[in-house]
């Protein structure tokens, strides 16, 4: 796992080990980037349920001014420490370890973000939840784009009545890119 583009252009990131990790590929980080790149430059960037923090850290070679990650799980928090210290983005970053309704509670009134980028573990409905805390939360600007990754069989029918549109769907083969912004 590498960074594709931007100022950090090549370096490794590391990854956690296992079978309930599912890393977004380079192919699929590198196809959702092309969509968001008119969008990174100058933005802040929320990577929730960061895993090893690679989409942000994407984002933040790409021109994001800064990036917060939301990570629970002490190992996959230490692996995003890891990859923040080796692509030397200390100073453009932050890591909440610590569930991410909590997360959001802690971050009102500190942040808004342009970009908000979400991939929970698949079939747990916790991208739902994590919806249903951002529809009213002053995290989000008038014009923030949530993208959703999430596996292809996945129930997103209760957007409307969230207040959330859909602008933009992206299929791959066994998951996909969900664009939304709140209306």
């Amino acid at each position: 796992m590498r960074i594709i583009a931007g100022s950090k252009r090549r370096l490794r990131l590391k990854t956690l080990e296992g079978k309930d990790v599912r890393p977004t590929t380079d192919r699929i980080k590198e196809t959702l980037f092309n969509i968001l790149q008119p969008e990174i430059p100058g933005c802040y960037f929320l990577d929730l349920f960061a895993g090893s923090g690679q989409i942000g850290l994407e984002a933040v070679s790409r021109g994001a001014r800064y990036a917060v990650f939301v990570e629970h799980a002490k190992k996959a928090a230490d692996c995003i420490r890891e990859n923040i210290a080796s692509t030397k983005s200390e100073k453009e970053t932050y890591l909440y370890q610590m569930d991410v309704m909590s997360a959001i509670g802690s971050m009102e009134g500190k942040y808004q973000f342009d970009l908000i980028f979400m991939d929970p573990p698949y079939g747990k409905f916790l991208e739902k939840e994590a919806l249903a805390s951002l529809e009213s939360s002053s995290l989000l600007k008038k014009d923030t784009l949530i993208i959703v990754e999430a596996d292809l069989s996945t129930d997103f029918s209760y957007l409307d009545e969230m207040g959330y549109e859909v602008i933009r769907e992206k299929k791959y083969k066994t998951n996909v890119h969900i664009f939304m912004k709140k209306v």
